[in-house]
């Protein structure tokens, strides 16, 4: 397996799992995770479904308490110091719940305020990203006749209201048209370049290999390989695209016959 942390300095790393052990009952969801994210980086994390994917970041956002091991977002351990942990992040689930009698201006202020947000501060970020995001114009409309792309942009909106340095995303382009995956695309790599970390776990393993500065592959609860592409083809010994890399590594090369052979 290949372990390269060399994308930051020692000190620098925003994201750290060490040893993240959890089970339920004899079940073991992760066995040993270890990994660090540098400041400024976009790493893509990847796995079939039960690898262990979710488990992670429930973990590394401080919503699921490990078995045992350690887990630190800007060098705070969310065992003893959750909330400053948890204020300096931001996490954008799969399936997002917005309090849908709300307008999207309401909602946001409601997020910023349990950030403790200044309201002067708030307010100017919020009109700066719907500009960004294209919903000035619908920022005063109930959610509840928002289409899917519209909510995934207000709940992107509330996560960076407060102008986290870390932020976490599970699926963030699912159920999006090309233009507005393309400008959350866009938005990531700019966060980037200003310093913010992201952590991005997505089955699209064509946005992996585009967006991401690393990579990270698990398979049972294990991290089986870490790096950047050219990294991971060299693990792979082979010059090939994200997804044949990851069929070979994770055992799934035999299903992608099958389905070449049947197509």
């Amino acid at each position: 397996m290949n372990t390269t942390n060399e994308a930051a300095p020692d000190g620098d790393w925003m994201i750290e799992a060490t040893d993240l052990v959890k089970r339920y009952g004899t079940f073991e969801a992760l066995n040993g995770m270890t990994l660090r994210v540098g400041r400024g980086e976009i790493f893509g994390f990847l796995g079939p479904n039960g690898a262990g994917k979710t488990t992670t970041i429930r973990i590394l956002t401080g919503l699921l308490q490990p078995t045992s091991g350690r887990a630190r977002i800007g060098g705070h351990d969310l065992a003893t110091d959750p909330l400053a942990a948890r204020a300096i992040m931001s996490f954008i689930p799969d399936t997002p719940y917005l309090y849908e009698k709300l307008t999207a201006r309401e909602y946001i202020h409601f997020v910023a305020g349990l950030y403790k947000t200044p309201p002067d501060i708030a307010a100017r970020r919020m009109e700066e990203l719907l500009e960004v995001f294209e919903l000035a114009d619908r920022a005063d409309d109930l959610i509840e006749g928002y289409s899917h792309g519209m909510r995934q942009k207000t709940v992107m909106i509330a996560a960076l209201v407060h102008d986290p340095q870390v932020l976490f995303l599970d699926e963030p382009t699912v159920g999006l048209d090309p233009r507005s995956a393309k400008l959350m695309r866009d938005v990531y790599r700019q966060l980037a370049a200003r310093g913010a970390t992201i952590f991005l776990s997505t089955h699209i393993l064509e946005i992996a290999e585009r967006m991401c500065d690393r990579i990270g592959i698990v398979q049972n609860g294990k991290l089986i390989a870490l790096g950047t592409m050219d990294e991971l083809r060299r693990l792979a010994a082979q010059n090939t695209s994200l997804e044949d890399i990851f069929l070979e590594l994770t055992g799934g090369a035999a299903f992608a016959e099958i389905a070449r052979v049947l197509a």
